[in-house]
């Protein structure tokens, strides 16, 4: 079985980091060549024992060749950095050197300067002239240096500068990764949910990634044609029929399903889960088999299924396809997950790439269902909600379908449920996610060609990032975020609020951290601002690197709920107001999208 970094048609993206020095002889350059050097080690060194690529491999830091003091060690360097498929830069430097000529002009890559804060030598100085070089280029560049004057020999990173170096490079990755991939459009729109109306010009312009559009007769082709690996399907088969645990039948008598029917239904099920990762990824067994066209797939990093209705009032639900691919395991064992959106809605499976890419973890694709304040719990149910959760709670549920990772059954150090990174996942691991999941016949009301939905319930007090891109007509793109935990409820009051919506579904209870400001004072108002009824629950508080990210991408943020101290942006945006909500929009649509 290949791996997903066989799938990919791309070289791996690599980090330049560029000393840059003063180019004084007889006595200055050569006193800090040392010196300069080691600030771009000690920034590889930290980088790459840090900042893994989405696949697990450690992210590989080329330095350049020589310190950098003029225009023309600045082309060697980018002649290197070209051959080396550097994807965004870091230039370093503890002293004073000549910022436009020595500053990363590529339009296209993340790019941002350490400058050393210490007297000896104003590395900072250089470090304010090369971002007004920038600026004045229109080149948005992210500033580093530390709040603390350090000594000339002091060879140790400060905490502050390592965060920023940290989250500068994991979001700058993500852009540079996502860039001359594609998204795997299969169907068309569904239910009338704008999310789906999938937008070409997005994709191209923001994140510098094609669409690829294919009609749902492709999946029915390749099941009825029988192009698949058969062997993987019997070995797929197998390894549902032997851990899968079987949930409610909530289904009218008239339309329970007989044994050899939802056996069959299995199979197809399983089916649609190798159909649609071979069209995203390829599948050289194919071509063993003489589909030689169909084994090169479509270089697709993530996908949508519309599904309903045009497919599920007749054949089985992508559910089980959908839970198994954006989990971080199957039939094969621990695996990257493959990020399917749940009917074709193509931003959240945008927010699921953000969140995925940065983290390495399986995204919790979820409705935004309902809010419910601490008064109609009590109402409902008589438990007054407390802690975190005593302002309201909010009911993240798919219609069926959601990563087995998100049932919390993985366990940190601590014996904690936690989601991992895929590279830490264990069979283990993986056997009890799949232990921890029931398999519910389809709701026939929904689903007329059946199916099977995963359910279950997740633990409480796990650190979440909610989050969702919308498209706004005369803004563009718009991200939104709210940081908070996953909430653990009684049982007889989970089930209670969870009979009302739908008992057979993955359910994830959500609350927010509050701030005391709208739109988070409290959960309900928090939802009201939410702008689709889907989001994507990320593992762990990633808000500030999201919003990293989408200042590199040109996107505004128009929710969130994290302190301006963590707030991390091109210098270029306070040119732009002092409000930072405004300066974030005015930057946005000064510079616009990033590949248009």
């Amino acid at each position: 079985m290949k791996t997903l970094t066989e799938s990919w048609i791309s070289q791996p993206i690599t980090l330049g980091i560029r000393p840059v020095i003063d180019g004084r002889r007889m006595g200055v350059r050569e006193s800090l060549e040392a010196q300069t050097m080691a600030m771009a080690e000690s920034a590889a060194e930290l980088i790459s024992s840090c900042i893994r690529h989405p696949d697990g491999s450690s992210l590989r830091c080329v330095i350049a060749e020589t310190t950098i003091a003029g225009r023309a060690e600045s082309a060697r360097c980018d002649a290197l950095f070209r051959r080396e498929n550097v994807g965004l830069t870091l230039t370093v430097t503890p002293c004073w050197c000549y910022g436009d000529e020595t500053i990363d002009n590529d339009p296209l890559r993340p790019k941002a300067i350490w400058g050393f804060n210490g007297t000896e030598r104003p590395g900072v100085v250089y470090l304010a002239a090369a971002l007004a070089a920038h600026n004045q280029q229109g080149l948005p560049a992210f500033g580093i240096s530390g709040r603390d004057v350090q000594d000339a020999d002091d060879t140790h990173i400060p905490a502050d500068v390592e965060e920023k170096l940290l989250r500068f490079v994991r979001a700058g990755l993500v852009v540079a990764s996502l860039r001359g991939k594609s998204y795997l459009s299969v169907g068309s729109v569904s239910m009338g949910i704008a999310g789906s109306i999938v937008d070409h010009h997005f994709f191209a312009e923001t994140l510098g990634m094609q669409v690829q559009s294919v009609d749902m007769t492709e999946l029915r082709r390749r099941i009825d044609c029988g192009i698949y690996d058969e062997k993987e399907l019997a070995l797929a088969i197998s390894w549902a029929e032997a851990g899968f645990v079987y949930g409610e039948e909530v289904n009218p008598p008239e339309f329970q399903r007989s044994d050899s029917d939802k056996r069959r239904i299995l199979q197809e099920s399983l089916t649609m889960a190798l159909c649609l990762r071979d069209m995203m990824q390829g599948n050289p067994q194919l071509a063993v088999r003489g589909f030689n066209e169909e084994a090169t797939g479509y270089n697709a990093i993530a996908g949508g299924f519309q599904g309903q209705r045009h497919w599920t009032d007749h054949y089985p639900n992508a559910d089980i396809a959908e839970a198994l691919l954006n989990s971080s395991f199957d039939w094969n064992g621990p695996r990257q997950p493959i990020l399917m959106a749940t009917e074709n809605d193509s931003l959240n499976a945008v927010s699921m790439l953000f969140g995925h890419y940065l983290t390495g973890k399986a995204q919790i694709f979820a409705d935004m269902r309902t809010c419910w304040s601490p008064q109609a719990v009590f109402r409902v149910t008589g438990h007054q909600l407390a802690g975190r959760a005593a302002q309201g709670i909010i009911h993240l549920i798919n219609s069926g379908s959601a990563a087995l990772d998100g049932s919390g059954a993985q366990r940190d150090e601590q014996g904690l449920p936690t989601i991992k990174p895929h590279w830490q996942v264990t069979p283990e691991d993986a056997q009890r996610c799949l232990a921890q999941t029931l398999w519910c016949p389809a709701v026939h009301e929904y689903f007329r060609g059946g199916g099977f939905s995963s359910n279950f319930l997740t633990p409480g007090d796990m650190p979440f990032t909610l989050s969702r891109i919308n498209l706004i007509k005369g803004i563009g793109p718009v991200l939104q975020l709210a940081e908070g935990w996953s909430v653990e409820l009684p049982e007889d009051v989970h089930q209670q609020l969870d009979q009302r919506t739908n008992s057979t579904w993955p359910t994830t209870w959500f609350t927010p951290r509050l701030t005391g400001q709208e739109p988070f004072n409290d959960a309900s108002t928090m939802m009201n601002c939410w702008g689709a009824n889907h989001g994507v629950l990320t593992p762990g508080h990633v808000g500030a690197d999201l919003i990293t990210l989408a200042a590199m991408l040109r996107i505004p943020v128009c929710l969130h709920n994290l302190p301006d101290v963590q707030l991390f942006r091109p210098s270029a945006w306070s040119a732009f107001g002092m409000d930072k909500a405004g300066q974030d929009y005015r930057a946005c649509q000064h510079y616009g999208p990033l590949y248009k």
